[in-house]
């Protein structure tokens, strides 16, 4: 065996019970990693060393004890991992990204946060993230840049970019994340990763997330389509009052175990005409969302141009309804002036939408929404790149001095990701292609409603006819 944080998530869970590996090692081997590494890439806010090595200890004690059947640990007991820090964790610092949040320190979980202990994992800390995670970079005031380890002059991208980050690095084998408009989804472009925004409802955002929008859902960014897979497993499930419920798997059934029954030939469809903003996708995205488009076709599908999802209307009332869920992280009003310009920019243009307009702007998203699902009935998936573009330059999106031209650039940057947080349907990243310098660039798959164990069987299918868990950037082996 190389080096430990070769191995993948699930190789590592295995290694675990094998007791070729034990969870005090692993802990170990991680946390020397980042405090080596991480002042380089910028992945973490905290690092939580302590409980880190106690919940090692303790899972490691379970190994020893020759009366407990390892058949009965959690699937993925004793696996490193990482929390947001839009997450609440009980008792560990989590700043929101903000300075107005730098000291605060929850008395609760986050669900996600309890059911990934219970599900085994030890997390070593709180990864980055932009303020409130409204920006699709990490460029916070209590943390440094969250860069891409293929090239650490450029971004993570964001929210989830310390997420993405991490597991680019090595760092941890693979992360929690959240995906509002894309933050899942557009660190794995910018990282080689795969990046799952699971489908509305499958993991809960209780018990305090006020995610009266149902925009924004928690899930993985990890190497593989089958560790992916496994953290969803992990994830999954409502607690009781959540406002959206997606129906859960079969009796018996994973997504993990979706990964290993190969999709029947599909139909579908393909665009790559920008939703959110009219901007030029570069070349090499257009070669990645062709490559990917033959490789379909290859793996015996069949692939048809379909028009975009929505029109320019739609985009209008969703900027109104992500602007209003800009005002819902509470901030005192005398702290008003530590927040970024773009998060006083984007709460403003919250606080002067009525009552009735908000309402008015989730009602008509709804029902495009609605329209969007239809149209797409006919297809088992819809291929469009992730990105317009390789990862930003640090700073190169930012523009502190004229949000609204902030805000434009991550238009045009994003325009395809928000589609599906607008729908609720799944979708994942693959990084099927980097660039002639080693620039990773992503390509999007959007499934059916609630169709996550469809989606993985498709993605990892197309995993193992162009594998690419094994191309690592240079600071892996640093």
């Amino acid at each position: 065996m190389g080096d430990v944080h070769d191995l993948t998530l699930l190789e590592q869970a295995a290694a675990i019970r094998r007791r070729e590996v034990s969870p005090v090692e692993l802990v170990e081997h991680y946390l020397a990693r980042i405090e080596r590494l991480d002042p380089r890439v910028g992945a973490f806010v905290t690092v939580t060393p302590d409980p880190a090595r106690a919940a090692a200890r303790e899972a490691e004690r379970a190994l020893l004890d020759r009366a407990v059947d390892v058949d009965t640990l959690p699937p993925l007991h004793g696996v490193p991992l990482a929390i947001k820090d839009l997450n609440y964790t009980a008792g560990v610092r989590t700043t929101l990204g903000s300075s107005t949040y730098a000291e605060f320190v929850p008395m609760v979980d986050d669900f996600v946060v309890a059911v990934l202990r219970a599900a085994g994992t030890i997390s070593v800390g709180k990864t980055n993230v932009p303020e409130f995670g409204l920006p699709c970079y990490t460029e916070p005031d209590v943390a440094p840049p969250a860069r891409t380890p293929w090239d650490l002059d450029r971004s993570a991208g964001g929210s989830s970019g310390g997420a993405g980050a991490a597991v680019a690095a090595g760092l941890v084998p693979a992360a929690q994340g959240s995906d509002g408009a894309g933050s899942i989804r557009i660190p794995a472009s910018a990282c080689g990763l795969v990046g799952l925004k699971p489908a509305r409802g499958r993991i809960s955002g209780g018990p305090l997330a006020a995610n009266v929008t149902g925009l924004s859902v928690n899930g993985p960014l990890a190497r593989t389509v089958r560790d992916a897979a496994a953290l969803l497993d992990a994830m999954a499930g409502p607690m009781p009052g959540d406002p959206f419920w997606a129906p859960p798997p079969p009796p018996g059934a994973t997504f993990l175990a979706a990964c290993e029954r190969p999709p029947r030939a599909l139909r579908i469809g393909r665009t790559r005409t920008p939703v959110v903003a009219d901007t030029d996708l570069h070349p090499q995205v257009v070669a990645a969302w062709e490559a990917a488009s033959g490789l379909l076709e290859e793996l015996g599908h069949t692939v048809e141009d379909v028009p975009p999802a929505f029109t320019p209307d739609v985009v209008k009332r969703f900027e109104t309804v992500w602007s209003v869920s800009a005002t819902l992280t509470p901030v005192d009003p005398a702290e008003d002036f530590r927040l970024r310009p773009l998060t006083r920019w984007l709460r403003a243009r919250g606080r002067a939408v009525s009552g009735p307009e908000f309402a008015r702007a989730l009602a008509d998203m709804q029902l495009a929404a609605r329209a969007a699902v239809a149209a797409s009935a006919a297809y088992d998936a819809v291929l469009m790149p992730t990105l317009a573009a390789p990862p930003a330059r640090v700073g190169e999106l930012r523009d502190d001095g004229d949000p609204a031209r902030d805000f434009a650039n991550q238009k045009a940057f994003t325009p395809f990701t928000s589609v599906a947080n607008v729908t609720g349907q799944p979708a994942v990243s693959l990084p099927l292609h980097w660039t002639a310098d080693g620039l990773p660039v992503g390509v999007m798959l959007l499934g059916r409603p609630a169709g996550e164990a469809g989606l993985l069987s498709l993605a990892a299918q197309v995993e193992a006819a162009r594998p690419w868990h094994e191309r690592r950037p240079a600071v892996w082996s640093a």
